[in-house]
């Protein structure tokens, strides 16, 4: 019998096309344990990042906290108090938890500049 008249039909050509289109998408083993890997790293990234600051402070023992100032050192020249309503009303702090008076002081005390 003849083939019939008409374009050959390469088979190979094909496949070896075919499996190159399937390659892109086919969840290899490799790819799969990438994203296993990577995807809750960016997860817990986005989780600390949303609430720094209340991972951040400490209790006002920790920080050895107290209501008076140490020389001429006070919270209200510290770069991480926020003041209270007043210049004499107590603020808190971006470090310290708690009520923080702005003659307070602090071993977390930073000059503001």
């Amino acid at each position: 019998m003849q083939e019939a008249p008409g374009p050959a039909y390469d088979y190979a050509e094909t496949e070896e096309t075919d499996s190159m289109d399937d390659s892109r998408t086919t969840l290899t083993r490799r790819r799969f344990v990438g994203a296993a890997i990577v995807l809750p790293a960016l997860a817990g990234l986005f989780a600390a990042s949303a609430s720094p600051a209340a991972a951040a402070k400490g209790s006002q023992a920790q920080f050895k906290y107290q209501t008076h100032p140490n020389g001429s050192k006070q919270c209200s020249n510290c770069t991480f108090f926020i003041a209270g309503k007043t210049a004499t009303a107590n603020g808190t702090c971006k470090v310290v938890d708690g009520v923080i008076s702005p003659k307070g002081w602090c071993i977390a005390y930073s000059a503001k500049s």
